[in-house]
């Protein structure tokens, strides 16, 4: 029996990145053994154990042949004759099919560390193909390491391409493609993934919606990138800038599909693409069954976004409706990362990064204006039920006409 520190912890040790979790092949073991040393069985389909005392992960080696199709489509095979080797071959890239052993050596049957000095993210055999996963998370991958500078290889690229004209990508599950769609927009070079991805024909396989988006221009006096794609690229970047939760991040991506649906002859105008889009982002939530806050904030963002744009235009009538739709009374925060996402779309824009937005203190303040209108001197009146309501919406519309004058 022997244990050895495997893949992603190797990789990020030898790159000086911190590493989170480890994980530990077993080679020349049992079920039965491990369970005899205290390890505890995760469950039934892979032979993967947990550490008595430090709950880490320890597999037993194992090879895979594939039997059907998705992620899971696979049969396993663990026995004490599985070499380390065997295990090693059948992950995805050469940076990741590494191991060290307890003495500190490590053993880098396939060029890791060759790789990993190249800055190239590179498939370990033929077999990478048989897991449509790895399409996504190579992209995502290189979205983690694009600041040290590192590539996917062109005939992975081309694998990568492979898998997706094979229509494998069909087969994952919506919570798989979500996860690792959330993971990587969280990363710090989200705007990588969305290129890869698009690189190898699987963004035009899983969203079509964003693919189409690249090509399609915006009048260049208000977008200097002119492409649409870029201008979401560019938004993601700002993501990062400020350090934007998952939420923003989302709703980002997708705040412009609509213009993907003008017909090209009234390019490069998109009129009411804020309400076209509103289709398209339900359908892609739907599809992925993104969660709740991120799926809402997407689709008031896509429609509300030019409002806040416009936001020191807006008539006292139309703020009010723009607050009370966000329903800022009760959730507050919503109308944050709205705003936030707003401000990252204008920052989003060639040249225009650093441009102040006025528009989110002033929306701030707008929401703020209004929460403070007090409903104790109508109840002093006397009001009750429809009256009350009545009372207290015309004294909120007074409070915001008052603040829209005053800022004239």
């Amino acid at each position: 029996m022997q244990i050895f520190k495997v893949g992603g912890a190797v990789r990020d040790q030898l790159l000086g990145r911190p590493v989170k979790d480890i994980d530990w092949v077993v080679v020349g073991a049992t079920p039965e053994l491990m369970r005899s040393k205290g390890f505890r069985p995760v469950g039934d389909d892979f032979p993967v154990f947990l550490h008595p005392k430090t709950r880490e992960e320890y597999a037993l080696a194992r090879t895979e042949r594939k039997n059907g199709h998705g992620y899971g489509g696979f049969s396993f095979h663990a026995s004490p004759d599985v070499t380390l080797e065997e295990d090693l071959l059948r992950r995805d890239l050469t940076v990741n099919a590494m191991a060290q052993a307890p003495d500190g050596s490590v053993i880098d049957p396939y060029g890791g560390r060759r790789d990993l000095e190249a800055r190239i993210l590179r498939h370990v055999s033929p077999a990478f193909t048989e897991d449509p996963l790895r399409v996504l998370r190579v992209a995502r991958f290189a979205a983690r390491y694009a600041y040290l500078g590192f590539r996917v290889a062109g005939e992975t690229i081309n694998l990568m391409r492979q898998l997706t004209e094979s229509g494998e990508l069909q087969h994952l599950t919506a919570e798989r493609i979500w996860q690792e769609f959330s993971h990587a927009l969280m990363e710090d070079n989200p705007e990588v993934f969305i290129e890869v991805l698009r690189e190898c024909g699987a963004l035009k396989s899983l969203l079509p919606e964003v693919d189409i988006l690249f090509g399609v221009p915006q009048p260049e006096i208000h977008h200097p990138e002119i492409d649409t794609g870029a201008h979401i690229l560019g938004v993601l970047q700002q993501c990062v800038r400020f350090a934007q939760p998952l939420n923003i991040r989302w709703a980002c991506l997708l705040h412009d599909v609509g213009k993907g649906t003008t017909d090209p002859t009234q390019w490069p105008r998109h009129i009411a693409h804020e309400t076209r889009g509103l289709a398209l982002i339900k359908k892609i939530n739907e599809r992925f069954k993104v969660p709740n806050d991120c799926a809402q904030l997407a689709l008031l963002v896509g429609e509300f976004h030019t409002h806040a744009h416009r936001a020191l235009e807006l008539r006292p009538t139309t703020l009010v409706k723009l607050l009370m739709k966000f329903d800022i009374m009760r959730r507050p925060q919503r109308f944050t990362d709205f705003i936030a996402a707003s401000e990252m779309d204008a920052r989003g824009r060639l040249g225009l990064e650093d441009r102040d937005y006025p528009q989110a203190d002033y929306l701030r303040k707008a929401a703020e204006v209004m929460r403070t209108v007090d409903v104790q001197p109508l109840l002093e009146q006397g009001l009750q039920g429809a009256q009350l309501g009545q009372a207290l919406n015309e004294a909120r519309h007074q409070a915001i006409r008052t603040y829209v004058e005053s800022h004239k």
